[in-house]
């Protein structure tokens, strides 16, 4: 048994329709090769679909039962077609981002709320993870794209600026810095500190370690810590003071008080990186939204 899906839609369409004139216009074709595929349709099935007048057409009951058949046929073939040429465009599939937590306070937010409105049948699955691990799954395949801070060390990985946001003192509510004139560097010497862990929070150690050197002060460090939140935890007790990026503004931790520093701003900075020889056919259309929409020039 062989047909092929012109047979198909021929019948489908007359099937319908049920004259031939009607059929053959919706098809752009003439009657005689209508009739021709319904006639080739009918032997390659060995059965009669259609009982042909002078005067009208009429389904045979193999008629009707084939029928529905042959329109979800259709309907499949056409389906799978669309869905091969979306996902090959990347307007459809599955894109797998890490992030690190800081990320998730307010950039990550407004760039899924983007992609959603963008590509609406491109599914993410989000994967928390700090630096260091984003960059090795970004070279195991395991993520398509990472949210992370520099140094992007690794070949073969490319990236885009997305975020620079100033360090804030962070104290506790009831602290001597938490009012008055804005504190510089020097007004936190022989502070109690809460920093971040010189490995899975690298990018931050070394910047603030970088902000003390600067400013002549030997830091007194009480707690190494790998996330913002649990900083302000710590902050917010009273257990010491600390530097995070703004967007910690988020959190509204109670207790804790988040302050500009005198002086010209240290940024720190978050880039939207994936490896360049990832072939997932949705990572295009996404690295082009974040060019697009979220790149920034770093200061």
């Amino acid at each position: 048994m062989i047909y092929d899906l012109k047979q198909l839609r021929c019948f489908a369409v007359l099937g319908e329709e049920l004259h031939f004139g009607r059929a053959a216009k919706r098809l752009n074709m003439t009657q005689p090769p209508l009739s021709r595929q319904i006639q080739m349709l009918e032997h390659a099935l060995k059965v009669q679909l259609l009982l042909r007048t002078s005067r009208s057409v009429r389904l045979t009951p193999a008629g009707r039962a084939f029928l529905p058949d042959a329109r979800r046929i259709l309907a499949l073939t056409e389906g799978a077609v669309s869905a091969a040429q979306r996902i090959s465009k990347g307007e459809c599939g599955l894109i797998r981002i890490g992030f690190t937590a800081g990320s998730s306070y307010s950039f990550l937010p407004r760039l899924l709320a983007q992609a959603k409105v963008e590509f609406k049948d491109v599914g993410m699955v989000l994967n928390e993870m700090v630096t260091m691990q984003q960059m090795e799954a970004l070279h195991d395949r395991r993520i398509d794209f990472g949210l992370v801070r520099p140094p992007l060390e690794q070949r073969g990985v490319e990236s885009v600026c997305v975020g620079n946001e100033p360090l804030l003192l962070a104290v506790s509510s009831h602290h001597r810095l938490a009012s008055g004139a804005p504190p510089s560097m020097k007004d936190l010497a022989g502070e109690p500190f809460i920093t971040y862990s010189p490995v899975e929070g690298r990018y931050f150690y070394e910047l603030i370690e970088g902000m003390f050197r600067k400013a002549g002060i030997s830091p007194k460090y009480v707690q190494y810590i790998s996330q913002v939140h649990s900083i302000l935890a710590l902050v917010s007790a009273g257990i010491g003071i600390s530097l995070v990026p703004e967007s910690a503004n988020k959190l509204h931790f109670e207790g804790a008080v988040l302050r500009e520093l005198a002086g010209p701003p240290v940024f720190a900075q978050l880039f939207l990186v994936w490896h360049s020889e990832n072939d997932n056919p949705a990572l295009g259309a996404f690295r082009d939204l974040a060019r697009r929409r979220f790149a920034i020039a770093s200061p």
